[in-house]
């Protein structure tokens, strides 16, 4: 495993993460989720990611119990979550102070932890003045609740205000976001946050480094193989995205990946790997956070849920060989799938304005 420093902080972070987002429905049991973390700390990675909104908080709840059973120092492991959707009540969504302030110690209770490395604010929250927003992190730095706080897919004007705020009132300012990022999704990363990092070297957490699936070459017979997520009916967030794969669209980004699949043939390695490889070749990402679902509930019998273990932690193996295989891709295989994709953000001269 290599390590990245987040953003312009002296924290590092591995460049390989595990992330815990479950909105689509609990996949895996508490004793998978810890499998998959144990199997991740014997590969190196000390950066898991989670939020209040993940499975009604029960995706934090895994990560404690997880944790506890590890039994590592708590300064080895960087701990994320983000706070805006924590319940039904009215004030319990959104980034009010009384939500960020009430909804972080819940998370805390539920991580079974006195702090995390880092809270985010899981989305911008408009009905709210911006200087509410950034007192109420910084007082949790200030009081130990959290070393450093960020935004999650924030634009970059909305952070440049988070920026004066701070400056003005001199309060702590975040230090990085989460943001998308993969092949097919590029714009905001590499082009929008281009002034945060020179201005401030604001980091990057990303997440769907696979585009949800579709990056690992695993869909590109246009069917869904059995037990995939996209196998989940219940699910409507992958309804909408199964349904997606027969329009025009979703034909042609399967194309593209079957393009892409032969540069990842020349690497010797898999379509799904040299995706995350590729984040890794942009500086400006701190880490990439990979997948694993848990929750309360598992969808799997106990017949199948030995093998259902082992084919998550094998997984979290093979994701981590990207950090060697991005050493490997040359700038021509990178010009390539700027190629392929078609989607390379405007020339660095069309960005060089204030935001």
């Amino acid at each position: 495993m290599k390590f990245r420093f987040l953003g312009r902080t002296g924290l590092r972070v591995s460049e390989i993460s595990l992330g815990s987002w479950i909105t689509y429905g609990g996949q895996v049991g508490d004793t998978t989720a810890t499998d998959c973390i144990k199997e991740a700390w014997n590969h190196g990675i000390n950066f898991f990611d989670s939020a209040e909104g993940y499975h009604g908080g029960k995706a934090e709840t895994s990560l404690g119990i997880a944790f506890k059973e590890l039994g590592c120092e708590r300064s080895d492991i960087v701990i994320c979550t983000k706070i805006y959707w924590g319940g039904d009540g009215p004030n319990d969504v959104g980034l009010s102070r009384k939500h960020i302030l009430e909804g972080a110690a819940k998370c805390l209770k539920r991580l079974d932890m006195e702090y995390v490395d880092v809270l985010m604010a899981h989305r911008c929250d408009p009905a709210v003045p911006m200087q509410e927003i950034v007192r109420a992190f910084s007082y949790l730095v200030d009081t130990g609740k959290a070393i450093y706080w960020g935004t999650s897919e924030w634009s970059a004007y909305e952070i440049e205000s988070a920026y004066k705020v701070a400056r003005a009132y001199k309060l702590v300012p975040p230090i990085c976001d989460q943001p998308q990022y993969n092949m097919f999704t590029r714009e905001r990363v590499e082009g929008e946050y281009r002034p945060l990092y020179t201005n401030y070297g604001y980091g990057t957490t990303i997440w769907s480094p696979l585009a949800s699936g579709i990056l690992s070459g695993k869909y590109n017979d246009l069917k869904v193989p059995e037990g995939s997520r996209l196998g989940i009916k219940e699910d409507q967030f992958m309804v909408a995205f199964k349904e997606k794969l027969s329009t025009e669209e979703g034909r042609l980004q399967i194309e593209k990946v079957k393009a892409a699949g032969e540069i990842a043939k020349e690497l010797g390695c898999t379509m799904a790997q040299f995706a995350l490889a590729w984040c890794l070749k942009n500086k400006n990402v701190s880490s990439v956070i990979t997948g694993f679902v848990s929750s309360a509930s598992a969808f799997v019998s106990d017949a199948k849920s030995t093998y259902h273990r082992a084919s998550k932690t094998s997984q979290i193996g093979e994701n981590v060989k990207a950090v060697q295989i991005a050493e490997d891709i040359t700038t021509e295989m990178m010009e390539r799938i700027d190629d392929i994709m078609g989607d390379k953000p405007a020339p660095l001269e069309y960005f060089n304005r204030d935001i």
